[in-house]
């Protein structure tokens, strides 16, 4: 059965006109009438009485009415829909514990003023959980640290990072990295330049966040490598021996992912964003 051939009965029986019906759809009387006509052919009854001032619904008409409406609105609330499917009505972010602790807040801020009917959602874990939840569709964005390595995903924005060799400042560093939980970009090269170009056996504990790392740096407890956005963010800039490592040896730039065949519906948006 046409949906458009039961629009125009549901006019028709609501204005009790064809004449009245046609105005309203913008068709012309005989369209209405035929269109009619193909409807009651269809199904072999005869939907509408012919009175006076117009017409009026048959015993079967008065049947029909009531599901020909509920399909009609239905349709009209999927055309609604589809239409504003460019609207990003929630957004999950997944992050690296690094980029939450240095730009999120001002990345949300901006995302609440500009989007204010946009619900937002946002789960932090290492690069590595991040990445298996772009993949599985748990999140729609993901700030990770490092380029993809798998086609599924589409690098969205980037944003360069300084990486940084941090010490005490006034005391002995003991052979100890200290490193965010496994999973870690940050974790996986820093445990390999301590090895490979400094040449130092080492100890390993891992943290569950940076201000706690730089707090036990800070007491002399080892050191660590981080992006300097993190030390800076944290206020631990005059507190600790903080040493570049040129890009040539290290290059680790933040990336703002998403699944290749799950992009946000305001992907420009987010390519376009200044960080």
């Amino acid at each position: 059965m046409d949906s458009n051939l039961l629009k125009v009965f549901v006019e028709v029986a609501n204005e009790k006109s064809i004449s009245k019906a046609a105005i309203n759809l913008g068709f012309a009387q005989s369209n209405v009438t035929s269109r009619i006509k193909q409807l009651e052919r269809s199904i072999g009854i005869y939907l509408f009485h012919r009175v006076p001032k117009g017409v009026i619904l048959t015993n079967e008409g008065e049947k029909l009415y009531s599901h020909a409406l509920e399909i009609v609105k239905k349709i009209e609330l999927i055309n609604y829909e589809m239409k504003n499917i460019k609207q990003q009505e929630h957004l999950i972010i997944g992050s690296t514990e690094s980029n939450a602790s240095t730009r999120l807040i001002s990345f949300l801020l901006q995302l609440n003023k500009d989007f204010p009917n946009m619900s937002l959602e946002l789960i932090t874990n290492t690069t590595k959980e991040t990445i298996k939840n772009i993949l599985e569709y748990k999140v729609d964005i993901a700030f990770i640290s490092g380029e993809p390595k798998t086609d599924e995903i589409i690098i969205l924005n980037k944003i360069d990072e300084n990486i940084v060799l941090v010490e005490p400042k006034d005391k002995i560093c003991p052979n100890t990295f200290l490193s965010f939980k496994n999973g870690c970009s940050y974790n996986e090269f820093g445990k390999n330049y301590i090895k490979d170009f400094l040449n130092e056996d080492f100890k390993h504990l891992e943290f569950g966040n940076y201000e706690t790392i730089l707090g036990c740096i800070k007491a002399g407890m080892g050191k660590s490598i981080l992006p300097f956005s993190i030390v800076e963010k944290l206020n631990y800039t005059k507190d600790l021996k903080v040493t570049k490592i040129p890009k040539s040896i290290v290059n680790i730039p933040t990336f703002m992912v998403c699944r290749k065949n799950y992009t946000p519906r305001i992907q420009k948006y987010l390519e376009e964003f200044k960080f």
